[in-house]
């Protein structure tokens, strides 16, 4: 069995029920969610002329190997409404794999851990909340170590 974590966000629409929508998807299609954050409210990052997000970190146990994962939730996006226009734009969803066991892999369209984790304080904060001890398997350091030195200055409030 695989352990994987996952960060769930979105900034269109009710993004509550998106969120929410995504966990119940998650839970049907890609394995058994073990534990979950709370949710987080952060600005959005790389473009910031656009509303704030939600984020959720989950984490899964699963039988499927990363791109399998990567498959099954890019179906789960689209099926929630996720429609790719531009990078960093509003979303109604968007699902990315933060960590899959402590493997590192570097496909061209999947790459884990997430290259932008450690910069990224609202994948940070709830990814924190439910496994501070995590050990980053390129950086040697805990995710709660790496919250501590992330050079991300925006705010991210838990609701």
């Amino acid at each position: 069995m695989n352990k994987a974590y996952l960060l769930t966000g979105g900034n269109m629409g009710d993004r509550q029920e998106s969120l929410a929508t995504a966990y119940e998807c998650i839970g049907q299609q890609c394995g058994d969610i073990i534990s979950a954050s709370s949710l987080y409210e952060t600005a959005a990052w790389g473009k910031n002329d656009q509303p704030s997000f939600l984020n959720q970190v989950l984490e899964i146990q699963t039988v499927l190997t990363p791109r399998q994962l990567l498959k099954k939730i890019l179906r789960v996006e689209k099926q929630i409404g996720r429609v790719r226009k531009e990078k960093y734009g509003p979303r109604i969803i968007d699902i990315d794999i933060l960590l899959f066991n402590d493997e590192i892999h570097n496909y061209p369209s999947l790459k884990i851990p997430h290259p932008e984790l450690q910069n990224r304080r609202f994948a940070l904060v709830p990814l924190t909340e439910i496994a501070p001890d995590l050990i980053h398997p390129v950086i040697k350091k805990s995710i709660a170590e790496l919250l501590i030195i992330c050079p991300d200055v925006l705010t991210v409030k838990k609701i």
